[in-house]
């Protein structure tokens, strides 16, 4: 049986998904979960993701939510197609897990609050809060510094090997980008990161949605 994906065919966390089963040539049948009218929180759904949120998928059976979850199981199952995406050697596994660790914690805080307030809180007739807004900015104005001296020595995250870290990036960032506020340009080594990693053909493939 063909992997299922079951999400919304904009959202970020199912573009994170959709962007490495490109990455790895997987084929995959897409179930849209229509977020506008609350499908993700009815009990059909909560059965199978029980905090009501996008996405899961069923691979033959097995059910597995959270995307960055999802990301390593599809990398690391399917490891001989496609893109490496996951080392082995344990210093390498030891630097990509950094490098996760640095998306999760310095990074995804900030573009997810930005796209939230910017973007995402308007289709839920909320309004952006704008001192929460230009506080968000100007903490990912400060880690992206750090990211500029990280990619000034090697070519991504983890090292001169294009990894998970560097792929989970990409969805918030192109909604802020999407949005006006572009603070990848103004750094040489993080400008030239992120030109690599959103001109990769499994992005352009999902990016405007699946």
């Amino acid at each position: 049986m063909v992997l299922k994906l079951y999400g919304f065919a904009t959202s970020t966390c199912t573009l994170r998904v959709a962007v490495v089963l490109k990455e790895k040539n997987v084929p995959f049948e897409f179930i849209p979960v229509d977020l506008l009218k609350g499908a993700h929180k009815a009990p059909e759904f909560t059965a199978y993701q029980p905090f009501g949120q996008v996405p899961y998928i069923d691979d033959n059976g097995l059910i597995l939510y959270e995307s960055r979850a999802i990301g390593r199981y599809i990398a690391a199952k399917y490891a001989s197609q496609g893109t490496p995406l996951l080392p082995t050697d344990p210093t390498a596994i030891a630097f990509f897990e950094q490098a996760a660790s640095t998306e999760t914690s310095n990074y995804d805080p900030f573009v997810s609050g930005l796209a939230w307030e910017l973007k995402f809180s308007m289709l839920f007739g909320g309004k952006t809060d704008e001192a929460r807004a230009k506080s968000l900015q100007g903490q990912l104005s400060a880690k992206l510094d750090a990211y500029d001296v990280i990619l000034g020595k090697q070519k991504y995250l983890a090292g001169n090997d294009i990894t998970l870290a560097d792929l989970f990036h990409l969805p918030y960032g192109a909604v802020v980008l999407d949005v006006g506020l572009d603070e990848f340009s103004s750094r040489p080594n993080v400008a030239r990161w992120w030109k690599d990693i959103s001109s990769r053909a499994s992005w352009e493939a999902v990016k405007g949605g699946i």
